[in-house]
This record gives structure tokens, sequence and C-alpha cells, in this order.
């Protein structure tokens, strides 16, 4: 009954994020509406992590088999993505390394100012 109630707040979130997807015409994916959504009511406490962790680790762990449907997408489109191949095979690697590094220069950063704070990072 647990997954259940913490599926269905996230379900809720998202729904709420498809509805100010409708209404504001701005280019943003209803998802980056539905993570920032989330970032407010945990930041806030209205929502607590225990109350969506369980099923939050379980979407994580099947995420890779989310991809299975775009990866089949993008085999089946193989001959309108021919012209870019080659582009596509030198940026996504250098895009992606560029990407684990920014990522990894803000964790630094943060982990660094934590321990300059006296926050216990280990938690």
């Amino acid at each position: 009954m647990r997954y259940i109630f913490e599926f269905c707040i996230i379900a809720a979130i998202s729904f709420v994020a498809e509805v100010i997807k409708y209404f504001l015409p701005l280019p943003v994916p209803a998802s980056i509406y539905g993570l920032i959504i989330m970032l407010i009511l945990l930041i806030s406490g209205v929502l607590k992590v225990e109350k969506v962790s369980a099923v939050a680790d379980f979407l994580i762990k099947i995420m890779p088999l989310m991809f299975i449907p775009a990866v089949v997408g993008l085999v089946e489109s193989y001959t309108a993505i021919k012209p870019i191949v080659i582009r596509l095979i030198i940026f996504v690697p250098v895009s992606t390394v560029v990407v684990m590094g920014v990522c990894g220069r803000v964790a630094q950063a943060i982990r660094t100012r934590q321990k300059r704070q006296g926050v216990d990072i280990d938690e």
C-alpha cells in the first residue's frame, strides 16, 4: 500500500506539471516543471523525502529500461539521422564528458563549502 501511495504522490506532481505546461506558453517540458515542483515541496518541508523515497529508488533502478523505446525509435529513424551520424558520434561522448565534469566540479564545490561550514556531509 505504501508503494501505491508514494507512486500516487509522484503521479499527482507529474499531472500538475502537465497542467502547468498546458497553460504556460513557454518551451519548457512538463518534466522540468515536475522537478521544480518536487524540489520546492521537498525544500519547503511540505513533502518529506521518506514519503516518496521507496518508489523513487525503484524508478531510478529501472531507469535504463525506460531508454529502450527511445533507442528503438532511433534505430527506426536511422535514415533521417544518417546525414548527421558522424557529428552525433563525436558530439554525444564529448557532451557527456563535459556534463560529467561540470557535475563533478559542482559536487566538489558543494562538499568543500559544507566542510567549511562544519556541516556533517556523511549523513
